[in-house]
């Protein structure tokens, strides 16, 4: 399969999890009453910690706080970026080595959704990093997979798709 193929497809999955936008989420639940919107405050408020957690990680990928990201890491995690895929290892030690050093991360749409004990985090960011020496900014769909293990949640796996025409 082409770059540009396999580019594309990643795009459409990313675009195709990412649903309505964090607000019109919110104000489609805002109209729901009774249990129904008893339950979706709830689920509002696990939505609302899974960004919050998102946003704290950009935090110690910036500030290189690998004992912190250590933690919120999965044993297991699969990190992807451009260049191709890494262990949790080999993440820990590029963000420790300042191979990538994440200057600042502008958020400018996120969305959850959480099914059972995994959930989908998609941000829409402007990244600033320095890479080989190099400052650059970038556009990314960002895809966090998050389970939840011992009643934590866990980053299992994350994806930068790079948007093209932002």
């Amino acid at each position: 399969m082409s770059r540009l193929m396999s580019l594309v497809l990643t795009m459409g999955f990313a675009v195709a999890l990412g649903g309505p936008s964090r607000t019109q989420d919110e104000g489609a639940k805002a109209g729901k009453a009774g249990s129904a919107a008893k339950d979706a405050g709830s689920s509002k408020d696990v939505k609302q910690d899974l960004l919050d957690l998102s946003k704290q990680k950009w935090l110690w990928m910036s500030e290189c706080k690998v004992d912190e990201l250590a933690a919120l890491f999965h044993e297991e995690a699969v990190f992807v970026h451009m260049g191709g895929a890494m262990t949790r290892v080999q993440e820990l030690d590029v963000i420790k080595g300042g191979t990538i050093q994440y200057k600042k991360v502008d958020i400018q749409e996120s969305s959850v959704r959480v099914i059972g004990t995994t959930a989908i985090v998609l941000n829409r960011i402007r990244l600033l990093a320095i890479v080989g020496g190099n400052e650059v900014t970038t556009p990314f769909m960002v895809t966090e997979a998050y389970v939840q293990q011992d009643g934590k949640w866990k980053l299992a796996q994350l994806s930068f798709t790079r948007l093209l025409g932002s």
